[in-house]
Formats: structure tokens, C-alpha cells, sequence
């Protein structure tokens, strides 16, 4: 393992300046608002401000307080933030970040979760983290082969895990890092001691008994699925279909990068109007920033790619994958991109142990409503430490 600091070139700096002042803008669209995109109005402002007022290294200093390391794993480089709390007795935790993501998510809880009694909590409470960058985003270069799916990605932590000497420990994770906890927990039950997700998945398997009599609230759920798949799946089905087509543009533009990254936090986000409305504005430029210097927007759309097969009915005659046996907590917040069905996360997790339903944060949880997220892990991890 060898120690790593972040220290983007001037160059670099001076460079995306001089990309976002020369800017080729698109027309504005013919209806004012979110409906067909980000608005050209309010992304020239975001983008000026990105050119000049943003503190790249005011972001860059606050990343390098925590001890960062790289490591090579599977064939490939894995990049993690290693913050061991002051309490001796405190509980690995590895927490996974999703897309549009990365390890600047978890900046806001990092400090309460590994020191709570200097945050007022109970040190009982508290974990040592580790903090992974997913391979092909940010500092974890991208694979040179593939495969890179999320089970894959899993095996990786479990590995990681070993080597950093942690032999039980939990996860957490919300998005891709949802997917690729359970399957962490999956491969590594007599390891992982809980799994504890936001953003859980929970789809339909085409019985109608499945959704017989659902609430209202249910029936809501289910709507907003499929107002998901018809109108803000695009995303998706590029990244998941022809990642490195779409990379050239990301690449080559941070307008563009910009554009497709903050479109989520609008859309995704407990936000009236404006994603700074849910997240603050240099807190999710950090994010941005962090895609934009190490050009990570086409390989961490390959995990789009890799993971396609995941979001296909299964086919028949497929093998059903191990059950997860270990401790599930679940926590959900209304403004999720999509929002789980309680019946259906029995019938796919039968030990979910925890839920927690809120009554506002959205996707981005740990920059949202980083303290409702604390409180919830340490919730469902005390009874499992």
C-alpha cells in the first residue's frame, strides 16, 4: 500500500478555466425550466462561478486531511481514505459511494462517525472508516480489462478488508454502493457483521399477487418507478449501453461533464428549485471537480456497462444468487430516485433487521442529510457490534 495525496497540476486548473471561458453554449430550450434538460441560464451561472470563485484547492486541502492510500487489487489500482477513530474499540465500517459520486459524498460524516464524543455522540458509537474510491472513478484508475461488476468491486473490499487487518466488520453504501454492499455481505458473511443500504432496489417480478392491495403510499412508490424507467432513465440506458461513445464529450467539455452530473442533484434531491437548494453548491462542484480532473466520466459509466445484466429479468433456468444471511438495515429517504417497497424488500432480503423511513432528504443522503444518516447507522450497527 502506498500512501497518496491529491495534488492536481496548475495546469490542470488553468486549463479547465480556459475550457469553461471558451464554452460553445446549445440555444436555450423552448420551454423555460428542468422538463427537457438543465437550463442554459442557470448552468452559464454555475459554470462561471465553477471558473471563478470556486477553491479547488480549499476542497483539495479538506480531502488531503484524511490519510488516503492506493493499492493494487485484482489487476487493478484501488484508491480508499483509511480515518481511524480515536476509540479503541471502535468498528471497521466500509462505506461505498455510488454515481454521479465519489469519496467527497462521505466529507460531512467522517468526523461524527469516527469521533463521536467529540461531536456530543456516544463513543460506543464509534468506527474506523474505510473509504474506497469504486475502480474507474476518481483516484482508482480504470480496470484494463473487464468485468468490473459489482460483485466483482465487492470482492475487491473483501480483500481490502483483509489486507488493512480487519477480519468483522460492516458496510454502508447508497447507489451503485447499495448494490455492491450486499454483494459484499453476500460474499463475505462470516466477515460482515451488517449491511446497511440507502437506496435500496426493489422491482416487481411480474406476479400480480406481488401487488395485490398496496397502500397508497405503495402505489405511489410504484409510480414513481415508472416515471423513472419512461422519462429520467436516459442516463442510464446510454451509460449502460454505449458508455465510451458518451465519454468522448464528458472527456473533452466540463460544461458537459457539469451539466450531466448536476442534472442528478436536481433531480434526485429533496430541491425546490435548484440543486443548492438540497446540497451545497462547492460540496457538489467538489464532486464535479473530482470527475473532471481525473477524467473518470467514461470509465465510471462503464460500470453502467458491466452491471447491465443486473437490471434484465433474470432468464429462465438462471441459478438465484446466495441469499444474503448477515443483518440488512434499510434507510429511506422520500426524494430518492427511487423508493423501496417494504413487501418486496422482505421477499428479496428476509433479514432485513432495520428500517427507517424519513420525511425529507433524497439521493445524495451523506451530503443531504449527512446527520439523519449518522443517526441511522449507528442505530442498526449497535445491535450489531
Amino acid at each position: 500500500m502506498q500512501p497518496f495525496r491529491i495534488d492536481v497540476p496548475q495546469a490542470d486548473l488553468d486549463d479547465l478555466r480556459h475550457r469553461l471561458a471558451t464554452t460553445r453554449w446549445p440555444a436555450e430550450a423552448p420551454e423555460p425550466g428542468w422538463r427537457r434538460g438543465v437550463p442554459v441560464g442557470y448552468l452559464k451561472e454555475l459554470a462561471e462561478y465553477w471558473r471563478e470563485e470556486f477553491d479547488w484547492r480549499a476542497a483539495e486541502a479538506r480531502l488531503n486531511r484524511y490519510p488516503q492510500f492506493r493499492t493494487e487489487i485484482d489487476g487493478t489500482t484501488v484508491h480508499f481514505l483509511h480515518v481511524r477513530s480515536p476509540e479503541p474499540d471502535a468498528l471497521p465500517l466500509v462505506l461505498t459511494h455510488g454515481w454521479p459520486g465519489s469519496i467527497a459524498e462521505f466529507l460531512e460524516v467522517i468526523e461524527p462517525l469516527t469521533d463521536p464524543r467529540a461531536t456530543g455522540g456516544d463513543p460506543a458509537h464509534a468506527f474506523h472508516l474505510v473509504i474506497p474510491s469504486i475502480p474507474g472513478f476518481g483516484f482508482s484508475p480504470p480496470p484494463t480489462e473487464p468485468g468490473w461488476n459489482a460483485a466483482r468491486v465487492a470482492r475487491a473490499w473483501a480483500e481490502l478488508m483483509d489486507r488493512l487487518g480487519y477480519t468483522r466488520y460492516a458496510a454502508q453504501g447508497g447507489d451503485a454502493g447499495s448494490v455492491i454492499t450486499l454483494e459484499l455481505a453476500r460474499h463475505a458473511p462470516d466477515r460482515v457483521v451488517g449491511a446497511h443500504v440507502n437506496m435500496l432496489l426493489t422491482f416487481p417480478s411480474g406476479d400480480p399477487a406481488e401487488l395485490a392491495d398496496l397502500s397508497e403510499s405503495d402505489q405511489a412508490r410504484l409510480g414513481r418507478l415508472a416515471h423513472f424507467d419512461a422519462d429520467l432513465s436516459g442516463y442510464m440506458k446510454l451509460q449502460s449501453t454505449r458508455p465510451q461513445t458518451l465519454a468522448y464529450a464528458l472527456t473533452d467539455s466540463p460544461v458537459g461533464q457539469l451539466a450531466w452530473i448536476v442534472e442528478k442533484f436536481r433531480e434526485w434531491t429533496d430541491s425546490a428549485k435548484a440543486p443548492e437548494d438540497a446540497v451545497d453548491r462547492d460540496h457538489m462542484l467538489t464532486n464535479v471537480s473530482l470527475y473532471w480532473f481525473t477524467a473518470t466520466a467514461g470509465s465510471s459509466a462503464q460500470h453502467y456497462y458491466e452491471g447491465a445484466d443486473a437490471l434484465r429479468p433474470a432468464a429462465a433456468g438462471t441459478a438465484a444468487p446466495p441469499p444474503i444471511t448477515v443483518p440488512v438495515g434499510v434507510t429511506v429517504f422520500p426524494h430518492d430516485i427511487l423508493v423501496p417497497l417494504r413487501r418486496l424488500a422482505d421477499r428479496d432480503l428476509p433479514t432485513i433487521a432495520h428500517w427507517t423511513e424519513h420525511d425529507r432528504g433524497g439521493h445524495f443522503a451523506a451530503m443531504e442529510q449527512p446527520t439523519l444518516l449518522v443517526e441511522d447507522i449507528r442505530a442498526f450497527f449497535a445491535a450489531h457490534r
